[in-house]
């Protein structure tokens, strides 16, 4: 099992640098395709260093399935950057204490898959 999540993950890091080569920017500036060329870079290797002391399977998984989803968002929209998120209504809290752990626990169940690493970078 480890075995093949190692092969998985690696095949996945060549696959998002291999993207990174080939990348054109929406705009079609040379400056904004190296910009973003480099961000590509730079989030996978930031991202995949951060992740690699992880050995739980699901942690792995998660992980897997993250890249997978900024690598589809990233083709689809061509935009390498991650999506903004919103809080969902009545996500603000009014006071400290108990609704500020509700609003808490609301950020974080808004929070969309490909972007559950990202505020550790």
């Amino acid at each position: 099992v480890v075995r093949m999540s190692r092969s998985e993950v690696l095949s996945l890091y060549r696959r998002v640098l291999r993207i990174a080569r080939s990348w054109k920017a929406q705009s079609a500036l040379p400056q904004d395709t190296d910009t973003e060329r480099k961000y590509i870079t730079q989030e996978a290797r930031t991202l995949f260093r951060q992740n690699q002391q992880i050995t739980d399977p699901e942690s792995i998984q998660r992980c897997i399935e993250e890249c997978e989803a900024r690598i589809e968002i990233g083709l689809h929209y061509r935009n390498p950057y991650p999506r903004p998120t919103y809080l969902p209504p009545m996500g603000l809290a009014t006071q400290k204490g108990r609704k500020l752990r509700a609003q808490q626990r609301l950020r974080k169940q808004a929070k969309p898959v490909y972007l559950q690493s990202h505020d550790d970078t």
